[in-house]
């Protein structure tokens, strides 16, 4: 590991400690407020306002979900079990392009028919998928980088040409209950947008959102032991094209970081396809 690499193991490890640490002074100081309070030293109304008023209560900020230090990706074995789990389910349509173009979550479930290009092997990441004071409506994404052109390869585009062709078919065959089931959510230039412009939506017109995998998540727990958090395909994807040599640039543009530092962190990660690769190399000297 070359002392740059290092350096960044250093820094982002300091992050999640004073991260931690700060997180800490936080229920300290909700634990000590809470017994000023329980023993009459605190009036009701700042107590409120500080401890449980969740719009003024302190807040401990998240870290971003690209600054989790672990990079955990998915065994050969566990992918395996996964793609067949997965394979003509419900989900299937947001699996595919975390397990093969990185996508985040939130992109999965925004991304809309019309910015896959399946002629020229793309996907256009151009919003996300968020609930805002309740209701589900379409973001603009979080950062600029985010903003993006993401290469499929050969399998995805196969695989969603298949799914389109299903859809329209669909569309005859259930225009029915489509018409009845579609929502109209908000786009992100305010205007209504119908669910069945997006590309996790069922054959009969239901959207799927980001709960949709919860009970996968549970499912692949209960039954094959796998600890799925769709966030982990994210990490598998990078890793692996990480392992295959891909120059770090290209996958800095590919998943959508807005610093090489983060993409860095793929090729460090220990992966059981990246110790292959490394107890092969010493034959090849």
């Amino acid at each position: 590991v070359s002392s740059g690499f290092s350096g960044i193991i250093v820094i982002t490890s300091l992050i999640h400690l004073w991260h931690r640490y700060v997180e800490f002074f936080l229920k300290m100081f909700y634990l000590i407020f809470g017994q000023a309070y329980s023993r009459g030293y605190l009036a009701v109304d700042p107590y409120n306002r500080m401890c449980k008023n969740k719009n003024t209560k302190i807040h401990m900020p998240k870290l971003k979900i690209d600054e989790d230090l672990t990079i955990v990706a998915f065994t050969d074995e566990e992918l395996a079990v996964m793609d067949e789990y997965f394979r003509g389910s419900n989900a299937e349509m947001a699996y595919m392009p975390g397990r093969y173009c990185g996508l985040r979550i939130n992109e999965c479930y925004g991304l809309k028919w019309s910015q896959v290009d399946m002629e020229n092997g793309m996907i256009r990441i151009e919003q996300q998928m968020m609930y805002v004071n309740g209701p589900i409506r379409l973001a603009p994404l979080k950062t600029r980088n985010a903003r993006r052109s993401i290469v499929m390869g050969k399998r995805m585009p196969e695989f969603m040409t298949a799914a389109y062709e299903e859809r329209e078919k669909s569309a005859v065959s259930l225009a029915a209950q489509r018409e009845q089931n579609q929502k109209f959510i908000i786009d992100t230039d305010g205007s209504k947008l119908s669910c069945l412009e997006l590309v996790n939506c069922l054959p009969n017109g239901k959207i799927q959102t980001v709960n949709s995998m919860k009970f996968h998540s549970l499912t692949l727990k209960q039954k094959y032991g796998i600890d799925f958090k769709y966030h982990h395909l994210r990490h598998t994807c990078g890793t692996q094209l990480a392992v295959l040599n891909t120059p770090a640039h290209l996958l800095c543009n590919q998943m959508g970081h807005g610093n090489i530092h983060v993409t860095e962190r793929y090729y460090i990660a220990i992966s059981k396809s990246g110790l292959d690769v490394l107890r092969q190399n010493p034959d090849r000297l």
